[in-house]
């Protein structure tokens, strides 16, 4: 069974950083892309950032500067570091991971998210 567990997540002032860890555990292949998601009160979930086991990565417009991801394939960890934190960026952020099964099933996992509160 596998398992993404996210840590990290709390209040901060506007201006502040936070730095988001997601460990994957359990029977698994691979990792390809794994990447974080948030959802605001009232709205949809949304893309944060992405990577891939290569490195390359991906930020929606609203944090490109701000927010770095990056992870460390040995430990099966992704990380979010997050700067120059706004009120806007308060969510639930979740990690995702999509994982090659020891049967090769490949399989979308998430994490059951930490809450994140930027405000002063």
């Amino acid at each position: 069974q596998v398992q993404l567990v996210e840590s990290g997540g709390g209040l901060v002032q506007p201006g502040g950083f936070l730095r988001l860890s997601c460990a994957a555990s359990g029977s698994m292949f691979s990792i390809n892309i794994m990447g974080w998601y948030r959802q605001a009160p009232g709205k949809e979930r949304e893309l944060v950032a992405t990577i891939t086991v290569g490195g390359s990565t991906n930020y929606a417009d609203s944090v490109k500067g701000r927010f770095t991801i990056s992870r460390d394939n040995a430990k099966k960890t992704v990380y979010l570091q997050m700067n120059s934190l706004k009120p806007e960026d308060t969510a639930v952020y979740y990690c995702n991971a999509d994982i090659v099964t020891v049967l090769n099933r490949r399989i979308t996992y998430w994490g059951q998210g930490t809450q994140v509160t930027v405000s002063s």
